[in-house]
């Protein structure tokens, strides 16, 4: 299965997600690869750590390959590095995709992740992208190639704002695009249960017929921790009411 974990409002932790379920599925026996399409790369140093080699094959580079003739292209797999844990695999992100960006905007490269994702799921049992915070060429192409959407909700108004039209961007690309994605659902996170305002938010999203999944992420400095040390929460605490969250969430998703 491949997921697009995405909302064009950054900082609702699409990083932290994608790297966290990514890592579950791992850690279930689960070949599982991580693409990392935001330049900013925080999935790649959650995967591989800050002191990571900097001349790693990553997504920038098999993007750039597109826009070059070769008698042979490298296939998608070459730019695949193992992270520290059994199983789990990322594709890093790299600062050159702001580069390249109009230019495969210009070349019309928007199906070659989707194609490059058709080989690649016969490697991997599970594929998670984690994307910008921006509809921009690498969203689409990630919606065009995924199986499912996977939005992630932070309980304040800007976001549900903006959730209503990233659902009918999401519904476009689907009837124009790829008639097989579908919305997962909305992952709340950094939710406060004896908060009255993410109480009612998340209520008003369920009455209004949305895809809101169980359970919803707490709050919790040890995510900041996890983040600190490379360690998504599974391989930090596995005991952790926020990991059993996270499997609980996993688990629900199959």
């Amino acid at each position: 299965m491949q997921h697009v974990v995405f909302n064009q409002k950054g900082g609702v932790g699409k990083s932290t997600i994608t790297c966290n379920l990514a890592a579950i599925s791992a850690s279930q026996g689960m070949r599982t690869l991580v693409i990392d399409l935001d330049s900013q790369g925080n999935s790649t140093r959650y995967l591989l750590g800050a002191d990571m080699p900097k001349d790693l094959p990553n997504v920038a580079e098999f993007f750039e390959q597109s826009l070059k003739f070769s008698i042979r292209d490298k296939e998608a797999c070459e730019y695949v590095t193992q992270t520290p844990w059994e199983g789990l695999d990322v594709m890093p992100s790299s600062p050159e995709l702001d580069e390249l960006h109009g230019k495969l905007e210009s070349r019309h490269k928007i199906y070659k992740l989707r194609d490059a994702l058709d080989r690649l799921a016969k490697i991997y049992d599970q594929i998670y992208i984690d994307t910008p915070p921006a509809l921009n060429f690498y969203t689409r192409s990630a919606l065009i190639a995924a199986k499912g959407c996977l939005i992630p909700f932070d309980c304040d108004d800007f976001s549900r704002r903006a959730l209503y039209t990233l659902m009918d961007n999401v519904q476009e690309i689907k009837s124009d695009h790829n008639p097989k994605l579908k919305v997962e659902g909305i992952i709340v996170n950094q939710f406060q249960a004896r908060a009255n305002l993410p109480q009612r938010m998340v209520q008003e999203l369920i009455d209004e017929g949305l895809p809101v999944l169980q359970p919803y992420l707490r709050s919790s400095v040890r995510i900041r921790e996890s983040h600190e040390q490379s360690l998504p929460m599974i391989f930090l605490d596995p005991g952790h009411m926020l990991t059993q969250e996270f499997v609980a969430l996993h688990d629900a998703l199959k």
